[in-house]
Protein backbone atom coordinates (compact mmCIF):
# COMPACT_ATOMS: atom_id res chain seq x y z
CA UNK A 1 0.00 0.00 0.00
CA UNK A 2 2.89 2.34 0.86
CA UNK A 3 4.81 1.75 -2.59
CA UNK A 4 1.56 2.39 -4.45
CA UNK A 5 0.86 5.44 -2.18
CA UNK A 6 4.28 6.65 -3.02
CA UNK A 7 3.84 5.99 -6.77
CA UNK A 8 0.59 8.14 -6.57
CA UNK A 9 2.80 10.88 -4.66
CA UNK A 10 5.32 10.72 -7.43
CA UNK A 11 2.93 10.53 -10.78
CA UNK A 12 1.37 13.80 -8.94
CA UNK A 13 4.67 15.76 -8.36
CA UNK A 14 5.64 14.83 -12.03
CA UNK A 15 1.96 15.93 -13.63
CA UNK A 16 2.50 19.29 -11.43
CA UNK A 17 6.02 19.92 -12.71
CA UNK A 18 5.34 19.13 -16.49
CA UNK A 19 2.20 21.44 -16.04
CA UNK A 20 4.69 24.38 -14.49
CA UNK A 21 6.88 23.95 -17.65
CA UNK A 22 4.44 23.53 -20.34
CA UNK A 23 3.00 26.87 -18.59
CA UNK A 24 6.31 28.61 -18.73
CA UNK A 25 6.13 27.86 -22.30
CA UNK A 26 3.15 28.88 -23.17
CA UNK A 27 3.71 32.25 -21.64
CA UNK A 28 3.77 34.64 -24.73
CA UNK A 29 7.64 36.78 -25.10
CA UNK A 30 5.79 39.56 -23.44
CA UNK A 31 4.83 37.80 -20.58
CA UNK A 32 8.50 36.55 -20.44
CA UNK A 33 9.89 39.55 -20.40
CA UNK A 34 7.14 41.25 -17.37
CA UNK A 35 8.27 38.33 -15.43
CA UNK A 36 11.75 39.39 -15.54
CA UNK A 37 11.28 43.00 -14.95
CA UNK A 38 9.05 42.13 -12.23
CA UNK A 39 12.19 40.14 -10.72
CA UNK A 40 14.78 42.51 -11.53
CA UNK A 41 12.97 45.40 -9.77
CA UNK A 42 13.25 43.29 -6.64
CA UNK A 43 17.37 43.90 -7.26
CA UNK A 44 17.07 47.17 -7.78
CA UNK A 45 17.26 49.73 -11.00
CA UNK A 46 18.27 49.48 -14.24
CA UNK A 47 20.52 52.07 -16.22
CA UNK A 48 19.65 52.63 -19.55
CA UNK A 49 20.57 55.20 -22.16
CA UNK A 50 19.70 56.23 -26.18
CA UNK A 51 21.07 54.69 -28.62
CA UNK A 52 24.13 53.68 -26.68
CA UNK A 53 25.91 51.58 -28.87
CA UNK A 54 25.16 53.65 -32.19
CA UNK A 55 27.84 56.99 -31.40
CA UNK A 56 28.81 59.13 -28.65
CA UNK A 57 30.80 62.62 -28.25
CA UNK A 58 34.00 61.63 -30.23
CA UNK A 59 32.56 58.38 -31.99
CA UNK A 60 30.10 56.97 -34.48
CA UNK A 61 29.49 53.85 -35.45
CA UNK A 62 32.42 51.98 -33.70
CA UNK A 63 31.77 48.74 -33.84
CA UNK A 64 31.76 47.03 -29.74
CA UNK A 65 31.89 50.97 -28.67
CA UNK A 66 29.68 52.57 -26.22
CA UNK A 67 30.75 55.97 -23.87
CA UNK A 68 29.09 54.35 -20.91
CA UNK A 69 31.28 51.13 -21.54
CA UNK A 70 34.14 53.50 -21.87
CA UNK A 71 33.27 55.07 -18.63
CA UNK A 72 32.72 52.00 -16.24
CA UNK A 73 33.57 49.29 -18.25
CA UNK A 74 30.03 47.79 -18.65
CA UNK A 75 27.10 48.26 -21.05
CA UNK A 76 23.83 49.56 -19.85
CA UNK A 77 21.40 46.96 -18.37
CA UNK A 78 18.41 48.86 -21.05
CA UNK A 79 19.39 50.38 -24.61
CA UNK A 80 16.55 52.72 -26.21
CA UNK A 81 16.11 53.33 -29.82
CA UNK A 82 13.79 54.99 -32.08
CA UNK A 83 11.60 54.57 -34.86
CA UNK A 84 10.65 57.84 -36.08
CA UNK A 85 11.35 57.78 -39.96
CA UNK A 86 10.48 54.07 -40.40
CA UNK A 87 6.97 55.36 -41.53
CA UNK A 88 8.46 56.76 -44.62
CA UNK A 89 10.51 54.28 -45.76
CA UNK A 90 13.61 55.62 -44.64
CA UNK A 91 16.75 53.92 -44.37
CA UNK A 92 17.54 56.10 -41.33
CA UNK A 93 16.00 57.56 -38.54
CA UNK A 94 15.23 61.03 -37.11
CA UNK A 95 18.47 61.02 -35.84
CA UNK A 96 20.40 59.30 -38.61
CA UNK A 97 20.39 55.49 -37.49
CA UNK A 98 20.23 53.05 -39.93
CA UNK A 99 17.45 50.71 -39.46
CA UNK A 100 19.70 48.13 -40.43
CA UNK A 101 22.15 49.03 -37.70
CA UNK A 102 19.26 49.19 -35.30
CA UNK A 103 18.19 46.07 -35.55
CA UNK A 104 21.85 44.62 -35.88
CA UNK A 105 22.09 46.51 -32.10
CA UNK A 106 18.70 44.48 -30.81
CA UNK A 107 20.05 41.83 -31.89
CA UNK A 108 23.65 41.89 -30.04
CA UNK A 109 21.95 43.70 -26.91
CA UNK A 110 19.77 40.85 -25.91
CA UNK A 111 22.31 38.32 -26.77
CA UNK A 112 24.37 39.50 -24.21
CA UNK A 113 21.45 39.51 -21.41
CA UNK A 114 20.14 43.37 -22.02
CA UNK A 115 16.69 44.27 -22.35
CA UNK A 116 15.48 46.81 -25.64
CA UNK A 117 13.02 49.56 -25.52
CA UNK A 118 11.49 51.30 -28.91
CA UNK A 119 10.06 54.85 -28.86
CA UNK A 120 8.67 56.17 -31.99
CA UNK A 121 8.34 59.55 -32.97
CA UNK A 122 6.54 59.63 -36.37
CA UNK A 123 6.66 62.54 -38.49
CA UNK A 124 3.12 64.60 -39.11
CA UNK A 125 1.11 62.49 -41.52
CA UNK A 126 -0.95 66.10 -42.40
CA UNK A 127 2.24 68.15 -43.06
CA UNK A 128 4.61 65.35 -44.41
CA UNK A 129 4.42 65.19 -47.98
CA UNK A 130 3.43 61.35 -49.16
CA UNK A 131 6.43 60.78 -51.62
CA UNK A 132 8.81 61.91 -48.65
CA UNK A 133 9.99 64.78 -47.02
CA UNK A 134 8.85 67.75 -45.54
CA UNK A 135 6.09 70.00 -46.51
CA UNK A 136 8.97 73.06 -45.36
CA UNK A 137 11.89 73.53 -44.78
CA UNK A 138 12.29 74.88 -41.38
CA UNK A 139 12.69 72.68 -38.24
CA UNK A 140 10.19 71.49 -36.92
CA UNK A 141 7.49 71.95 -39.60
CA UNK A 142 6.12 67.89 -41.07
CA UNK A 143 8.32 65.87 -38.00
CA UNK A 144 6.46 65.10 -34.69
CA UNK A 145 7.04 68.65 -33.30
CA UNK A 146 4.95 70.71 -36.00
CA UNK A 147 2.00 70.86 -33.95
CA UNK A 148 0.40 73.88 -36.53
CA UNK A 149 -2.64 71.55 -37.20
CA UNK A 150 -4.53 70.55 -34.05
CA UNK A 151 -6.34 67.78 -35.35
CA UNK A 152 -3.36 65.20 -36.83
CA UNK A 153 -4.74 62.62 -34.55
CA UNK A 154 -8.56 62.73 -35.45
CA UNK A 155 -7.98 63.18 -39.44
CA UNK A 156 -5.79 59.84 -38.75
CA UNK A 157 -8.22 58.06 -37.13
CA UNK A 158 -10.45 55.60 -38.75
CA UNK A 159 -13.38 57.80 -40.87
CA UNK A 160 -10.25 60.54 -41.36
CA UNK A 161 -8.91 61.76 -44.49
CA UNK A 162 -5.35 60.20 -43.73
CA UNK A 163 -6.49 56.97 -41.83
CA UNK A 164 -5.28 54.94 -45.07
CA UNK A 165 -2.09 56.92 -45.17
CA UNK A 166 -1.61 56.41 -41.54
CA UNK A 167 -2.52 52.73 -41.83
CA UNK A 168 0.53 52.30 -44.23
CA UNK A 169 2.60 53.82 -41.79
CA UNK A 170 1.54 51.48 -39.47
CA UNK A 171 2.46 48.70 -41.70
CA UNK A 172 6.19 50.04 -41.94
CA UNK A 173 6.46 49.78 -38.31
CA UNK A 174 5.33 46.23 -38.58
CA UNK A 175 7.62 45.30 -41.39
CA UNK A 176 10.39 46.46 -39.14
CA UNK A 177 9.18 44.84 -35.85
CA UNK A 178 9.25 41.95 -37.67
CA UNK A 179 13.28 42.02 -38.57
CA UNK A 180 13.72 41.72 -34.39
CA UNK A 181 14.51 37.87 -34.05
CA UNK A 182 16.84 36.27 -32.05
CA UNK A 183 19.41 33.88 -33.34
CA UNK A 184 16.65 30.91 -33.12
CA UNK A 185 14.13 33.30 -35.37
CA UNK A 186 11.89 34.25 -32.00
CA UNK A 187 10.69 37.49 -31.93
CA UNK A 188 12.60 39.28 -29.18
CA UNK A 189 10.80 41.18 -26.27
CA UNK A 190 10.36 44.93 -26.31
CA UNK A 191 9.25 47.34 -24.09
CA UNK A 192 7.16 49.43 -26.35
CA UNK A 193 6.79 53.01 -25.58
CA UNK A 194 4.38 55.27 -28.40
CA UNK A 195 3.16 58.46 -27.93
CA UNK A 196 4.90 59.41 -25.06
CA UNK A 197 4.62 63.14 -23.47
CA UNK A 198 0.74 62.99 -24.26
CA UNK A 199 0.62 65.43 -21.33
CA UNK A 200 2.72 67.98 -22.71
CA UNK A 201 1.59 70.16 -25.97
CA UNK A 202 4.77 69.66 -28.03
CA UNK A 203 3.91 66.67 -30.11
CA UNK A 204 0.79 66.79 -32.58
CA UNK A 205 -0.32 63.98 -30.32
CA UNK A 206 -0.32 66.04 -27.32
CA UNK A 207 -3.02 66.31 -24.57
CA UNK A 208 -3.86 70.64 -26.21
CA UNK A 209 -3.96 68.61 -29.89
CA UNK A 210 -6.33 65.92 -29.56
CA UNK A 211 -9.06 64.75 -26.85
CA UNK A 212 -8.74 61.73 -24.28
CA UNK A 213 -11.17 59.76 -26.19
CA UNK A 214 -9.15 60.53 -29.72
CA UNK A 215 -5.87 59.52 -27.54
CA UNK A 216 -7.11 56.15 -26.31
CA UNK A 217 -8.39 55.57 -30.24
CA UNK A 218 -4.53 56.31 -31.32
CA UNK A 219 -3.13 54.27 -28.70
CA UNK A 220 -6.24 51.47 -29.67
CA UNK A 221 -5.17 51.29 -33.33
CA UNK A 222 -1.54 50.85 -33.09
CA UNK A 223 -1.86 48.24 -30.72
CA UNK A 224 -4.66 46.43 -32.34
CA UNK A 225 -2.70 46.75 -35.64
CA UNK A 226 0.56 45.04 -34.11
CA UNK A 227 -1.53 42.74 -31.86
CA UNK A 228 -3.28 41.46 -34.98
CA UNK A 229 0.29 40.83 -36.84
CA UNK A 230 1.14 38.71 -34.36
CA UNK A 231 3.47 40.93 -32.00
CA UNK A 232 2.76 39.15 -28.71
CA UNK A 233 6.59 40.19 -27.38
CA UNK A 234 5.38 43.77 -27.34
CA UNK A 235 5.45 45.33 -23.43
CA UNK A 236 3.63 48.35 -23.34
CA UNK A 237 4.52 51.44 -21.73
CA UNK A 238 2.29 54.54 -20.96
CA UNK A 239 4.46 57.62 -20.26
CA UNK A 240 3.56 61.15 -20.03
CA UNK A 241 5.51 63.99 -18.58
CA UNK A 242 7.09 65.00 -15.36
CA UNK A 243 4.76 67.36 -14.26
CA UNK A 244 4.40 69.73 -10.93
CA UNK A 245 2.28 68.48 -7.91
CA UNK A 246 1.24 65.43 -10.07
CA UNK A 247 -1.87 63.58 -8.74
CA UNK A 248 -2.87 60.21 -9.86
CA UNK A 249 -5.49 61.23 -11.46
CA UNK A 250 -3.51 63.68 -13.49
CA UNK A 251 -1.20 60.87 -14.20
CA UNK A 252 -3.66 58.64 -15.80
CA UNK A 253 -6.14 61.75 -17.35
CA UNK A 254 -5.68 59.56 -20.74
CA UNK A 255 -4.72 56.38 -19.60
CA UNK A 256 -5.86 53.38 -22.18
CA UNK A 257 -7.18 51.11 -19.57
CA UNK A 258 -5.37 48.26 -17.44
CA UNK A 259 -5.89 45.95 -20.25
CA UNK A 260 -3.83 47.62 -22.49
CA UNK A 261 -1.47 49.17 -20.72
CA UNK A 262 1.98 46.93 -18.74
CA UNK A 263 4.27 49.55 -17.58
CA UNK A 264 3.48 53.27 -16.24
CA UNK A 265 6.63 55.74 -17.04
CA UNK A 266 7.08 58.96 -16.38
CA UNK A 267 9.75 61.29 -18.49
CA UNK A 268 11.39 64.02 -17.36
CA UNK A 269 14.75 66.53 -16.98
CA UNK A 270 16.86 69.22 -15.75
CA UNK A 271 18.12 71.27 -18.25
CA UNK A 272 20.18 73.82 -16.30
CA UNK A 273 22.27 73.74 -12.65
CA UNK A 274 19.79 75.89 -11.28
CA UNK A 275 17.39 73.43 -11.66
CA UNK A 276 18.56 70.93 -9.15
CA UNK A 277 16.52 71.25 -6.18
CA UNK A 278 13.55 71.56 -8.23
CA UNK A 279 14.14 68.37 -10.25
CA UNK A 280 15.06 66.66 -6.86
CA UNK A 281 11.79 67.68 -5.22
CA UNK A 282 9.69 67.05 -8.20
CA UNK A 283 10.98 63.53 -9.16
CA UNK A 284 10.71 62.44 -5.73
CA UNK A 285 6.87 63.79 -5.64
CA UNK A 286 6.31 62.53 -9.02
CA UNK A 287 7.97 59.13 -8.39
CA UNK A 288 5.66 58.45 -5.35
CA UNK A 289 2.74 59.31 -7.24
CA UNK A 290 3.84 56.70 -9.99
CA UNK A 291 5.01 53.77 -7.75
CA UNK A 292 1.52 54.29 -5.86
CA UNK A 293 -0.37 54.32 -9.07
CA UNK A 294 1.41 51.30 -10.42
CA UNK A 295 1.01 48.97 -7.59
CA UNK A 296 -2.89 49.27 -7.20
CA UNK A 297 -3.21 48.98 -10.93
CA UNK A 298 -0.66 46.28 -10.81
CA UNK A 299 2.01 47.90 -13.37
CA UNK A 300 5.63 48.49 -13.42
CA UNK A 301 6.90 51.78 -12.95
CA UNK A 302 9.85 53.41 -14.51
CA UNK A 303 11.48 56.70 -15.59
CA UNK A 304 11.82 56.27 -18.94
CA UNK A 305 13.43 59.33 -19.72
CA UNK A 306 15.58 61.19 -17.78
CA UNK A 307 18.94 63.58 -17.63
CA UNK A 308 20.53 66.71 -17.60
CA UNK A 309 21.63 68.17 -20.41
CA UNK A 310 25.29 68.45 -21.30
CA UNK A 311 25.64 67.12 -17.30
CA UNK A 312 26.93 70.96 -16.69
CA UNK A 313 26.78 70.06 -13.24
CA UNK A 314 29.58 66.90 -13.80
CA UNK A 315 28.55 65.28 -9.89
CA UNK A 316 25.18 65.05 -11.24
CA UNK A 317 25.13 61.49 -11.38
CA UNK A 318 25.47 60.66 -7.15
CA UNK A 319 24.46 64.33 -6.14
CA UNK A 320 21.24 64.55 -7.61
CA UNK A 321 19.99 61.88 -9.95
CA UNK A 322 21.09 58.42 -7.44
CA UNK A 323 19.28 61.03 -3.98
CA UNK A 324 15.88 61.36 -6.77
CA UNK A 325 15.47 57.87 -7.59
CA UNK A 326 16.93 55.67 -4.69
CA UNK A 327 14.47 53.98 -2.48
CA UNK A 328 11.62 53.97 -5.49
CA UNK A 329 10.60 50.36 -6.67
CA UNK A 330 11.40 51.36 -10.28
CA UNK A 331 12.08 49.21 -12.85
CA UNK A 332 14.77 51.32 -14.36
CA UNK A 333 15.81 54.52 -15.56
CA UNK A 334 16.81 56.14 -18.81
CA UNK A 335 18.81 58.75 -19.92
CA UNK A 336 18.60 60.45 -23.98
CA UNK A 337 21.60 60.03 -25.90
CA UNK A 338 24.93 61.34 -26.64
CA UNK A 339 25.20 64.09 -29.25
CA UNK A 340 28.02 66.47 -30.55
CA UNK A 341 25.61 69.35 -29.18
CA UNK A 342 23.70 67.87 -26.51
CA UNK A 343 24.26 64.80 -24.57
CA UNK A 344 22.65 63.38 -21.18
CA UNK A 345 24.80 60.35 -20.74
CA UNK A 346 28.44 59.57 -19.51
CA UNK A 347 31.81 60.24 -21.72
CA UNK A 348 35.53 59.66 -20.83
CA UNK A 349 36.38 63.11 -22.69
CA UNK A 350 34.18 65.12 -19.62
CA UNK A 351 34.51 65.47 -16.11
CA UNK A 352 31.01 64.17 -14.92
CA UNK A 353 33.12 60.55 -15.75
CA UNK A 354 34.71 59.76 -12.11
CA UNK A 355 30.80 60.73 -10.69
CA UNK A 356 29.06 58.41 -13.02
CA UNK A 357 31.77 55.25 -12.24
CA UNK A 358 30.55 56.28 -8.27
CA UNK A 359 26.72 55.93 -9.64
CA UNK A 360 27.97 51.98 -11.17
CA UNK A 361 29.49 51.08 -8.26
CA UNK A 362 26.24 51.73 -6.43
CA UNK A 363 24.44 48.13 -5.58
CA UNK A 364 21.29 49.06 -6.26
CA UNK A 365 22.16 50.13 -9.87
CA UNK A 366 21.99 47.51 -12.28
CA UNK A 367 24.42 47.27 -15.32
CA UNK A 368 24.20 44.48 -18.50
CA UNK A 369 26.41 42.38 -16.11
CA UNK A 370 24.23 42.80 -13.34
CA UNK A 371 21.08 41.00 -15.30
CA UNK A 372 22.37 38.18 -17.15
Amino acid sequence: MKKIFAIAIAAIAIVACTGQKKAEVEQTKAQQLLSRLDSLQKRGIMFGHQDDPMYGLTWEYDKDSSDVKNVCGDYPAIMGFDLGGIEMGDKKNLDSVPFTRMTEEVKNHYRRGGIITLSWHPRNPVTTIDGGGWAGQKFPEGTAWDVTDSAVVKKILPGGEFHEKFEGWMQRVSDFLATLTDDNGQKIPIIFRPWHENSGSWFWWGEKLCTVEEYKALWNMLQDKLKADGFDNLVWSYSPGMQDNLTAERLMDRYPGDNRVDMLGLDGYQWTPEEKDKFIERGKQNLTVLCEVAKAHNLIPALTECGMKNLTEPTWWTSTLLPTVEGFPISYLLVWRNYKDEWFGPSPSKPDAQYFKDFYANDKILFSKDIK
